[in-house]
């Protein structure tokens, strides 16, 4: 019997990681999660129900994201997709950094190849997911879990695994503002120096082996940036008060997650919670209202469980 439903959660991310720029990224234990069930062929092509502290600002027509995520799917075969019921529970915020946008296209295009019996394989889903996003930081440790860099290799891309120290937590501190994506990148400048270069490869070298090894020495200097973060700084409000609280109670490096404007810091475990103390407070002195969450390295991506 075909199955007619399918439940797919999947995680948060956080890119870049300083010198990672668009090509480093980590699943976090925040989730989104959906609900896809088809509908009578005589159906309207779309019914799409949001919950969540966010839900008024999602769209419930065809261009929410996660239904062309869906429909691209079964239109990359040459096929009509079938009407759809998409029930939507948001647990991560809405362009702030962490992923939103990728969790709905891997959301959609995970559960449409489920519900057709699995004829994409995962690596194929995965490299139409990065065409989508247009860069793959995000969608990729959405898709697989864990910390993943990826490598463009003529026209596909080359995952690689990254393994994360387990005393190394990531805090986020997510302000109550936005930043787009567009914006962010707008401030960035189109060449650099052979000497930035040279800087940024030298750091995320580093940065890999600290987050392997658990070298917070190593990890201090590795999160540096120079690509990215000097530019983006400027957009988000109170960036200098909120990094130096963080460094201050024993962080030992804060990047700006993604586009920004939330803040990530890697602590120790045993300073995590002073960490996002500190961090918020610092937000509050500056009457920015702020959501300060420990969280862990999900090990899992994106998963999925059919019903008939």
């Amino acid at each position: 019997m075909a199955f007619s439903q399918v439940t797919v959660q999947v995680p948060a991310t956080t890119a870049n990681l300083g010198p990672g720029f668009d090509c480093l990224g980590v699943a976090l234990t925040l989730h989104n999660r959906f609900r896809f069930t088809l509908k009578n062929a005589s159906d309207p092509p779309v019914e799409i129900l949001v919950k969540g502290e966010e839900a008024a600002r999602v769209s419930t027509d065809a261009e929410n994201l996660i239904y062309r995520a869906f429909a691209s799917f079964y239109e990359g075969f040459g096929q009509t997709p079938p009407p759809v019921k998409i029930e939507i529970e948001l647990g991560v915020p809405l362009s702030r950094g962490l992923g939103s946008s990728a969790t709905a296209i891997v959301g959609g295009l995970v559960a449409a190849n489920a519900l057709a019996g699995s004829p994409m394989e995962e690596d194929d889903l995965l490299q139409k997911a990065i065409a989508l996003e247009g860069h793959p930081d995000n969608v990729i440790p959405a898709f697989l879990g864990g910390c993943r860099l990826a490598v463009a290799n003529n026209q596909q891309w080359k995952i690689c695994d990254i393994p994360w120290w387990s005393e190394l937590i990531p805090v986020v501190a997510i302000p109550d503002f936005e930043l787009s994506t567009a914006a962010a990148r707008s401030v960035l400048p189109s060449q650099f120096s052979r000497d930035v270069a040279i800087f940024n490869a030298a750091h995320l070298g580093l940065l890999l082996r600290a987050i392997e090894t658990g070298r917070c020495d190593w990890l201090r200097i590795g999160m540096r940036d120079q690509l990215h973060q000097p530019y983006r700084q400027q957009l988000i409000s109170g960036y200098t008060e909120v990094e130096t609280a963080a460094i201050s109670a024993g962080a030992h490096g804060v990047a700006i997650s993604g586009a920004g404007p939330t803040l990530l810091a890697i602590t120790s475990v045993g300073d995590a919670s002073i960490v996002a103390q500190e961090m918020q407070a610092a937000w509050e002195k500056l009457g920015i209202a702020a959501i300060v969450k420990v969280l862990k390295i999900s090990p899992t991506g994106a998963a999925f469980e059919l019903h008939h």
